[in-house]
Protein backbone atom coordinates (compact mmCIF):
# COMPACT_ATOMS: atom_id res chain seq x y z
CA UNK A 1 0.00 0.00 0.00
CA UNK A 2 1.45 3.22 -1.02
CA UNK A 3 0.88 6.12 1.30
CA UNK A 4 0.64 9.59 0.10
CA UNK A 5 1.48 13.01 2.05
CA UNK A 6 0.08 16.07 0.70
CA UNK A 7 2.56 19.19 1.51
CA UNK A 8 2.21 21.06 4.57
CA UNK A 9 0.02 24.44 4.54
CA UNK A 10 -0.54 26.65 6.79
CA UNK A 11 -4.04 27.29 8.62
CA UNK A 12 -2.89 29.89 11.13
CA UNK A 13 0.19 31.26 12.07
CA UNK A 14 0.24 33.84 15.00
CA UNK A 15 3.76 34.80 16.50
CA UNK A 16 4.00 33.06 20.26
CA UNK A 17 2.05 30.08 19.40
CA UNK A 18 3.37 26.98 19.68
CA UNK A 19 4.20 24.84 16.69
CA UNK A 20 2.25 21.80 15.70
CA UNK A 21 1.75 19.45 12.72
CA UNK A 22 -1.84 17.47 12.65
CA UNK A 23 -1.50 14.49 10.02
CA UNK A 24 -5.00 14.49 8.79
CA UNK A 25 -6.19 10.80 7.84
CA UNK A 26 -7.95 10.08 4.19
CA UNK A 27 -10.29 8.69 3.88
CA UNK A 28 -11.83 9.52 6.34
CA UNK A 29 -15.60 10.65 7.41
CA UNK A 30 -18.53 9.64 4.92
CA UNK A 31 -18.54 6.29 3.66
CA UNK A 32 -20.93 5.37 0.81
CA UNK A 33 -23.89 3.74 3.14
CA UNK A 34 -23.74 7.24 4.96
CA UNK A 35 -24.17 9.47 2.17
CA UNK A 36 -27.00 7.37 0.66
CA UNK A 37 -28.75 7.08 4.14
CA UNK A 38 -28.67 10.81 4.66
CA UNK A 39 -29.42 11.66 1.11
CA UNK A 40 -32.76 9.13 1.67
CA UNK A 41 -34.30 11.31 4.67
CA UNK A 42 -33.34 14.80 3.04
CA UNK A 43 -34.92 13.37 -0.40
CA UNK A 44 -38.02 12.02 1.30
CA UNK A 45 -38.48 15.47 3.09
CA UNK A 46 -38.23 16.98 -0.44
CA UNK A 47 -40.83 14.74 -1.88
CA UNK A 48 -43.69 14.05 0.86
CA UNK A 49 -42.70 17.19 3.07
CA UNK A 50 -42.05 16.93 7.08
CA UNK A 51 -42.38 15.36 9.04
CA UNK A 52 -41.04 12.11 8.08
CA UNK A 53 -40.52 9.38 10.39
CA UNK A 54 -37.03 7.96 11.27
CA UNK A 55 -36.69 4.35 12.97
CA UNK A 56 -33.51 4.71 15.01
CA UNK A 57 -31.01 6.94 14.39
CA UNK A 58 -30.15 7.53 9.92
CA UNK A 59 -26.98 6.99 10.82
CA UNK A 60 -24.90 7.37 14.50
CA UNK A 61 -23.80 10.89 14.69
CA UNK A 62 -25.53 13.07 16.91
CA UNK A 63 -24.69 16.37 14.60
CA UNK A 64 -26.12 14.71 11.81
CA UNK A 65 -29.37 13.79 13.17
CA UNK A 66 -29.66 17.16 14.62
CA UNK A 67 -29.48 18.69 11.44
CA UNK A 68 -31.98 16.51 10.06
CA UNK A 69 -34.41 17.18 12.76
CA UNK A 70 -34.43 20.85 11.93
CA UNK A 71 -35.27 20.04 8.19
CA UNK A 72 -38.54 18.35 9.86
CA UNK A 73 -37.26 14.52 10.08
CA UNK A 74 -39.35 13.14 13.60
CA UNK A 75 -36.86 10.02 14.90
CA UNK A 76 -38.84 7.49 17.05
CA UNK A 77 -37.24 4.52 18.70
CA UNK A 78 -40.35 2.15 17.95
CA UNK A 79 -42.87 1.85 15.24
CA UNK A 80 -45.74 2.17 17.38
CA UNK A 81 -44.14 5.63 18.43
CA UNK A 82 -45.49 6.54 14.33
CA UNK A 83 -49.12 7.87 13.77
CA UNK A 84 -51.26 6.35 11.13
CA UNK A 85 -51.36 8.45 7.87
CA UNK A 86 -49.21 9.27 5.27
CA UNK A 87 -46.40 10.18 6.60
CA UNK A 88 -43.34 7.88 5.42
CA UNK A 89 -41.35 5.96 8.11
CA UNK A 90 -37.12 5.21 7.29
CA UNK A 91 -35.13 2.30 8.34
CA UNK A 92 -31.97 3.21 9.27
CA UNK A 93 -28.70 2.71 7.64
CA UNK A 94 -27.99 0.06 10.26
CA UNK A 95 -30.98 -2.09 8.93
CA UNK A 96 -33.55 -3.87 11.21
CA UNK A 97 -35.45 -7.13 11.59
CA UNK A 98 -37.72 -9.01 9.63
CA UNK A 99 -40.46 -8.34 11.79
CA UNK A 100 -39.94 -4.32 11.68
CA UNK A 101 -41.05 -4.15 8.23
CA UNK A 102 -43.44 -6.32 8.51
CA UNK A 103 -45.21 -4.83 11.36
CA UNK A 104 -45.36 -1.52 9.34
CA UNK A 105 -47.16 -3.37 6.72
CA UNK A 106 -49.45 -4.76 8.50
CA UNK A 107 -50.38 -0.87 9.67
CA UNK A 108 -50.45 0.17 6.21
CA UNK A 109 -47.20 2.42 6.83
CA UNK A 110 -45.53 3.90 3.77
CA UNK A 111 -41.76 2.50 4.13
CA UNK A 112 -38.30 3.51 3.18
CA UNK A 113 -35.13 1.28 3.60
CA UNK A 114 -32.11 3.16 3.89
CA UNK A 115 -30.27 0.21 5.08
CA UNK A 116 -26.76 0.48 3.65
CA UNK A 117 -26.22 -2.47 1.05
CA UNK A 118 -22.90 -3.76 2.63
CA UNK A 119 -25.50 -4.05 5.69
CA UNK A 120 -28.03 -6.02 3.28
CA UNK A 121 -25.17 -8.01 1.72
CA UNK A 122 -24.55 -9.62 5.10
CA UNK A 123 -28.47 -10.06 5.79
CA UNK A 124 -28.39 -11.92 1.98
CA UNK A 125 -25.85 -14.10 2.92
CA UNK A 126 -26.94 -15.22 6.37
CA UNK A 127 -30.79 -16.34 5.22
CA UNK A 128 -28.61 -18.22 2.27
CA UNK A 129 -26.38 -19.95 5.30
CA UNK A 130 -29.66 -20.89 6.69
CA UNK A 131 -31.54 -21.74 3.78
CA UNK A 132 -29.11 -24.53 3.56
CA UNK A 133 -28.81 -26.01 6.97
CA UNK A 134 -25.70 -24.01 8.81
CA UNK A 135 -26.25 -22.62 11.61
CA UNK A 136 -25.08 -19.19 11.48
CA UNK A 137 -22.34 -17.42 13.81
CA UNK A 138 -22.68 -13.92 13.10
CA UNK A 139 -19.45 -11.88 15.01
CA UNK A 140 -20.24 -8.74 16.22
CA UNK A 141 -21.23 -6.78 19.27
CA UNK A 142 -24.37 -7.61 21.68
CA UNK A 143 -27.02 -4.99 20.99
CA UNK A 144 -24.88 -2.73 18.27
CA UNK A 145 -28.75 -2.22 15.93
CA UNK A 146 -26.82 -3.53 12.87
CA UNK A 147 -26.22 -7.29 15.12
CA UNK A 148 -30.12 -6.77 16.41
CA UNK A 149 -30.98 -6.49 12.60
CA UNK A 150 -28.57 -9.20 11.21
CA UNK A 151 -30.09 -11.73 13.81
CA UNK A 152 -33.39 -10.97 13.53
CA UNK A 153 -33.45 -11.79 9.49
CA UNK A 154 -33.75 -15.67 11.00
CA UNK A 155 -35.31 -17.68 12.85
CA UNK A 156 -34.69 -17.72 17.03
CA UNK A 157 -32.29 -20.43 17.64
CA UNK A 158 -30.73 -20.31 14.07
CA UNK A 159 -27.77 -17.67 15.01
CA UNK A 160 -25.36 -17.54 17.16
CA UNK A 161 -23.33 -14.27 18.36
CA UNK A 162 -19.84 -14.66 19.13
CA UNK A 163 -18.30 -11.41 20.63
CA UNK A 164 -14.55 -12.58 21.64
CA UNK A 165 -12.66 -15.73 21.44
CA UNK A 166 -13.58 -16.88 25.25
CA UNK A 167 -17.33 -17.38 23.70
CA UNK A 168 -15.58 -19.44 20.61
CA UNK A 169 -14.14 -22.46 23.11
CA UNK A 170 -17.48 -22.00 24.86
CA UNK A 171 -18.95 -23.01 21.55
CA UNK A 172 -20.76 -26.62 21.56
CA UNK A 173 -22.95 -26.38 18.34
CA UNK A 174 -25.21 -29.65 17.32
CA UNK A 175 -23.62 -29.95 14.60
CA UNK A 176 -20.00 -28.28 14.19
CA UNK A 177 -19.62 -29.26 10.70
CA UNK A 178 -22.26 -27.46 9.30
CA UNK A 179 -21.50 -23.79 10.79
CA UNK A 180 -21.25 -20.57 8.58
CA UNK A 181 -20.18 -17.41 9.55
CA UNK A 182 -20.62 -13.74 8.93
CA UNK A 183 -19.40 -10.35 10.70
CA UNK A 184 -20.92 -7.44 11.74
CA UNK A 185 -19.59 -4.49 9.06
CA UNK A 186 -17.92 -1.75 11.39
CA UNK A 187 -15.47 -4.16 13.54
CA UNK A 188 -11.77 -4.04 14.28
CA UNK A 189 -10.20 -5.57 10.60
CA UNK A 190 -7.88 -7.06 13.35
CA UNK A 191 -9.95 -8.39 16.28
CA UNK A 192 -11.97 -9.96 13.44
CA UNK A 193 -9.59 -12.11 11.76
CA UNK A 194 -8.25 -13.55 15.34
CA UNK A 195 -11.91 -14.50 16.18
CA UNK A 196 -12.54 -15.61 12.70
CA UNK A 197 -8.72 -17.97 12.81
CA UNK A 198 -10.14 -19.27 16.15
CA UNK A 199 -13.20 -20.32 14.50
CA UNK A 200 -11.81 -21.52 11.42
CA UNK A 201 -9.31 -23.97 13.78
CA UNK A 202 -12.05 -25.31 16.09
CA UNK A 203 -14.63 -26.13 12.91
CA UNK A 204 -12.00 -26.72 10.25
CA UNK A 205 -15.31 -26.92 7.66
CA UNK A 206 -17.09 -23.82 8.80
CA UNK A 207 -18.19 -21.96 5.64
CA UNK A 208 -17.64 -18.19 5.06
CA UNK A 209 -18.31 -15.08 2.78
CA UNK A 210 -16.97 -15.21 -0.48
CA UNK A 211 -15.38 -11.47 0.52
CA UNK A 212 -15.01 -10.23 3.76
CA UNK A 213 -18.31 -8.54 5.67
CA UNK A 214 -16.65 -5.78 7.06
CA UNK A 215 -17.00 -2.85 5.00
CA UNK A 216 -14.59 -1.04 2.63
CA UNK A 217 -14.65 2.59 4.58
CA UNK A 218 -14.32 0.88 7.71
CA UNK A 219 -10.90 -0.95 6.72
CA UNK A 220 -9.75 1.95 4.56
CA UNK A 221 -10.02 4.16 7.82
CA UNK A 222 -8.47 1.53 10.03
CA UNK A 223 -5.41 1.27 8.07
CA UNK A 224 -5.18 5.30 7.54
CA UNK A 225 -4.59 5.23 11.34
CA UNK A 226 -2.29 2.14 11.10
CA UNK A 227 -0.23 4.89 8.99
CA UNK A 228 -0.81 7.75 10.92
CA UNK A 229 -0.69 6.87 14.90
CA UNK A 230 2.91 5.76 14.98
CA UNK A 231 3.78 8.92 13.44
CA UNK A 232 1.92 11.27 16.22
CA UNK A 233 1.61 12.35 19.94
CA UNK A 234 -2.05 11.54 19.60
CA UNK A 235 -4.77 10.98 18.06
CA UNK A 236 -8.35 12.85 17.49
CA UNK A 237 -11.30 10.70 15.92
CA UNK A 238 -13.96 12.87 14.96
CA UNK A 239 -16.97 10.65 16.13
CA UNK A 240 -19.69 9.51 18.53
CA UNK A 241 -19.41 7.59 21.32
CA UNK A 242 -22.17 5.56 19.75
CA UNK A 243 -20.15 4.76 16.45
CA UNK A 244 -19.05 1.02 16.71
CA UNK A 245 -16.75 2.35 14.25
CA UNK A 246 -15.61 5.27 15.47
CA UNK A 247 -14.60 3.57 18.37
CA UNK A 248 -12.75 1.05 16.48
CA UNK A 249 -10.66 3.36 15.10
CA UNK A 250 -9.62 5.01 18.82
CA UNK A 251 -9.18 1.17 19.54
CA UNK A 252 -6.60 0.79 16.52
CA UNK A 253 -4.46 4.17 17.63
CA UNK A 254 -4.17 2.75 21.01
CA UNK A 255 -2.93 -0.62 19.65
CA UNK A 256 -0.44 0.30 17.23
CA UNK A 257 1.24 2.54 20.49
CA UNK A 258 -0.34 5.93 20.18
CA UNK A 259 -0.04 7.62 23.51
CA UNK A 260 -2.85 9.96 23.56
CA UNK A 261 -6.19 8.87 21.67
CA UNK A 262 -9.59 10.74 22.30
CA UNK A 263 -13.47 10.20 20.23
CA UNK A 264 -14.69 13.53 20.09
CA UNK A 265 -17.74 14.77 18.62
CA UNK A 266 -17.41 18.18 18.67
CA UNK A 267 -14.57 20.62 19.88
CA UNK A 268 -16.27 21.75 22.78
CA UNK A 269 -15.25 18.29 23.89
CA UNK A 270 -11.92 18.18 23.67
CA UNK A 271 -9.72 17.80 26.87
CA UNK A 272 -7.04 20.68 26.38
CA UNK A 273 -4.78 19.42 29.50
CA UNK A 274 -4.54 16.23 27.74
CA UNK A 275 -2.73 17.74 24.61
CA UNK A 276 -0.09 19.96 26.55
CA UNK A 277 3.60 19.91 24.97
CA UNK A 278 2.15 17.70 21.99
CA UNK A 279 3.60 18.08 18.17
CA UNK A 280 2.37 15.76 16.00
CA UNK A 281 -1.63 15.52 16.01
CA UNK A 282 -3.60 12.44 13.91
CA UNK A 283 -6.91 13.53 12.96
CA UNK A 284 -9.56 10.99 11.21
CA UNK A 285 -12.93 10.87 11.34
CA UNK A 286 -15.60 7.93 12.00
CA UNK A 287 -17.92 7.06 8.61
CA UNK A 288 -20.59 9.03 9.87
CA UNK A 289 -19.01 12.05 10.83
CA UNK A 290 -19.53 14.98 8.59
CA UNK A 291 -16.24 17.01 7.12
CA UNK A 292 -17.48 20.38 8.97
CA UNK A 293 -16.78 18.08 12.53
CA UNK A 294 -13.08 17.84 11.32
CA UNK A 295 -12.98 21.40 10.28
CA UNK A 296 -14.35 22.61 13.94
CA UNK A 297 -11.27 20.76 15.36
CA UNK A 298 -8.76 22.01 13.29
CA UNK A 299 -10.36 25.38 13.63
CA UNK A 300 -10.03 24.91 17.60
CA UNK A 301 -6.27 23.68 17.39
CA UNK A 302 -5.20 26.72 15.25
CA UNK A 303 -6.56 29.14 17.86
CA UNK A 304 -3.90 27.49 20.34
CA UNK A 305 -1.13 26.52 18.08
CA UNK A 306 0.48 27.80 15.32
CA UNK A 307 -0.70 24.68 12.76
CA UNK A 308 0.49 22.92 9.83
CA UNK A 309 -2.20 20.38 8.13
CA UNK A 310 -0.39 17.56 6.15
CA UNK A 311 -2.95 14.99 4.62
CA UNK A 312 -1.51 11.36 5.03
CA UNK A 313 -3.94 9.38 1.79
CA UNK A 314 -3.75 5.39 2.01
CA UNK A 315 -6.43 5.39 -0.83
CA UNK A 316 -8.96 6.71 -2.74
CA UNK A 317 -12.66 6.07 -2.37
CA UNK A 318 -15.34 6.54 -5.54
CA UNK A 319 -17.83 3.83 -4.10
CA UNK A 320 -21.28 5.13 -4.86
CA UNK A 321 -24.53 3.75 -3.78
CA UNK A 322 -27.91 4.94 -5.58
CA UNK A 323 -30.80 5.87 -4.01
CA UNK A 324 -34.29 3.60 -3.10
CA UNK A 325 -35.95 3.07 -6.36
CA UNK A 326 -39.06 4.69 -4.75
CA UNK A 327 -36.75 8.02 -4.06
CA UNK A 328 -35.26 8.23 -7.66
CA UNK A 329 -36.07 10.92 -9.58
CA UNK A 330 -38.37 8.94 -12.09
CA UNK A 331 -40.04 7.41 -9.70
CA UNK A 332 -40.90 9.83 -7.62
CA UNK A 333 -42.36 12.18 -10.28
Amino acid sequence: MTVDIAPSEPVAGTTGKPPLEILLCAPRGFCAGVVRAIDVVERALAIYGPPVYVRHEIVHNKYVVESLKRKGAVFVRELDEVPDGGAPVIFSAHGVAKTVPANADSRGLTTIDATCPLVTKVHREAEIHHKRGRHVLLVGHSGHPEVVGTMGQLPKGSITLVEDLDQIEALTPENPDNLAWVTQTTLSVDDTRHIVDALKQKFPTITGPHKDDICYATTNRQEAVKQVAPLVDALIVVGSSNSSNSQRLREVAERVGCPITRLVLRAEEIDWPAFEGIRKLGLTAGASAPEVLVEEIIDAFAARYDVMVDTVSTVIEDMVFPLPRELRSEAAE
